[in-house]
């Protein structure tokens, strides 16, 4: 179980004080010789600090193997909106699956269950991140630009990305857990992964929930275009595909809310995501049939132009 870890991280987080360090030092008190890299990037209104934790696989391409490379994002504005708002906001949820999921998969091959593939966390930390007007619930913001995240989170060897965010501020997706979305691919919706809907019913235990999205969430942030979140940012700066894991309530809350973490629920997100690493390490889940994607690009053509702000916001930049 992983719930030691989310707890553990949960009171790391919920400070003024903590930092990408502060997050290293409690990975590396798990394994010394993990591999975890900290970036601090300034932004126009405060700073963050950007976490990649590289963990090995026995197969992965970075010994010179050939297993697919999975990405776990951990898709966040703010861990927390201070001086806004006091203590940890439920936007951070997405930080804390992500290196709770990093923890428990360093502390799995230190017991001899090391994954076939490499597996990539990447996320920020950010205790004192401004807020954003939003409907129906204000969102979270951040101190860096979407793109400045997308450049520190998706990585180019990333095969595969799943995408963790807070997705508790609509009114599409009444469900206390959490949910994944349809894979997200070179600016196509596809069809949702069987593969990933069988682990999610072996995780979770129940019915699989899915998040619904509309052509407005995979285009790039800044182009005028209602988004749900920035749940599938990370899809408009790679041609992998991503999934997006929504952790979700039936309630409509604010991403600035705080005391609206369910620890229980972070838990059962992390279990899937090192569910699906995995199978996907040792060829055994696929997100999209490629068959079909290709066949689909013939018919229609490319939508890669999806993944850019379009052509009326760049006439006007």
């Amino acid at each position: 179980m992983s719930l030691k870890h989310v707890m553990e991280l949960y009171e790391l987080m919920d400070s003024i004080y903590v930092n990408g360090e502060a997050i290293k030092e409690y990975l590396h008190n798990i394994d010394p010789a993990a591999n975890i890299e900290v970036k601090t990037i300034q932004g126009e209104s405060g700073s963050t600090d950007f976490v990649r934790v590289l963990l090995k696989g026995k197969n992965g391409k970075s010994s010179g193997g050939n297993a697919p490379t999975l990405g776990i994002i951990g898709r966040l504005g703010g861990i927390g909106a201070r001086p806004e708002m006091t203590g940890f906001v439920s936007d951070g949820d997405g930080a804390l699956a992500c290196m709770a999921g990093a923890a428990k998969a360093l502390d799995m091959a230190l017991k001899g269950d090391q994954l076939e593939g490499d597996v990539i966390f990447t996320t920020h930390i950010c205790p004192t991140a401004p807020t954003l007007p939003h409907e129906p619930v204000p969102f979270m913001n951040s101190p860096v630009d979407i793109s400045v995240m997308n450049e520190n989170e998706v990585d180019e060897t990333m095969d595969a990305i799943l995408s963790i965010d807070t997705t508790k501020g609509n009114q599409v997706c009444n469900h206390k857990g959490f949910a994944i979305t349809p894979t997200v691919k070179e600016g196509y919706i596809l069809k949702i992964s069987d593969d990933l809907l069988h682990v999610y019913t072996q995780s979770a235990g129940i019915s699989p929930v899915v998040l619904p999205i509309t052509m407005q969430d995979i285009t790039p942030y800044g182009n005028g275009l209602f988004h749900i979140n920035s749940i599938l940012q990370p899809a408009v700066a790679t041609t992998s595909p991503v999934v997006g894991v929504a952790i979700t309530t039936e309630s409509v809350v604010a991403g600035c809310a705080t005391g609206a973490t369910h620890v229980t629920d972070v838990e059962s997100v992390v279990r899937f995501v090192l569910e699906v690493a995995k199978t996907y390490g040792a060829n055994k889940c696929t997100f999209f049939d490629e068959q079909q994607f290709t066949h689909m690009k013939k018919l229609y053509g490319s939508m890669s132009h999806l993944q850019t702000k379009g052509n009326e916001v760049q006439a006007h930049e």
